[in-house]
């Protein structure tokens, strides 16, 4: 197992775990949204390994802002290079090898890839650029008996949301955590999610109220635009009471 992420004391963390299950693990320090560093860790996952069997693109980060409220695009356009470029770089680089194991490739977009969601128009347009690529890359490397497997989740309890951005650029802090409630899906019981679905080479996965989403996006697309508002307004009113709590 090859592990990449830009914290290299957690990510050494990560490593010592799998070891101490007795797997083989590699860390290596890696941002995403720099195209050098993702051919540099798919070449030391074939010089340590020798080949290349799954590619997990997770890496993602968001920015809670109006559009107009930006001083300038420079964070949507980091939010981009993360969410999309990121698993684009990491895919591209990967490639030949997986077409060499006759692989799969997992891409973790969220709901946010299949519906609007106001105030996150960086994170959904990246999102919606995730199915646009790998939807056709399927196609592609259907010849290659590579599958490609897209990852849809709902809310998952993570770091995510204390990494959230303002439109500074400032992250939300412990004050993210606040969103989350003890009925929403644990990381470890999504990773188990995925690796099923990419064993089985699944086309989609989309978690929570994913199918009745793409319906009503379908057939009533007004509709949608109105339950999203209110789920809007339901979260954070969580949010406030949640934060009183602690």
């Amino acid at each position: 197992m090859v592990l990449a992420a830009r914290r290299a004391d957690l990510l050494e963390q990560v490593a010592a775990t799998c070891r101490q299950a007795s797997g083989e693990a590699l860390a290596v320090p890696t941002d995403v949204a720099d195209e050098i560093q993702c051919r540099a860790l798919v070449e030391k996952t074939i010089a340590t390994f020798d080949r290349l069997d799954l590619l997990v693109n997770n890496a993602g980060l968001a920015v809670i802002a109006k559009l107009e409220d930006y001083t300038d695009l420079r964070l949507f356009q980091h939010t981009m290079s993360v969410n999309f470029y990121g698993a684009v770089y990491c895919t591209y680089y990967a490639l030949p090898y997986l077409i060499h194991s006759r692989g799969r490739i997992v891409a973790v977009s969220s709901l946010g890839g299949k519906a609007p969601l106001p105030y996150n128009s960086p994170y959904i347009a990246s999102k919606f650029a995730m199915h646009g690529f790998f939807d056709s890359l399927r196609i592609e490397l259907m010849r290659h008996g590579v599958s490609v497997t897209i990852v849809c989740p709902y809310w998952v309890v993570t770091g995510f949301h204390e990494a959230q951005l303002d439109k500074d650029g400032i992250p939300r802090g412990p004050s993210g955590r606040a969103i989350y409630s003890k009925n929403m899906m644990t990381a470890e019981r999504c990773a188990l999610v995925i690796l099923q679905a990419a064993y089985q080479r699944q086309r989609e996965v989309l978690m929570g109220p994913g199918y009745l989403i793409t319906w009503l996006k379908l057939l009533a697309p007004g509709l949608l635009d109105r339950i999203v508002i209110a789920f809007l307004k339901a979260t954070v009113q969580r949010e406030r009471k949640n934060a009183l709590q602690v």
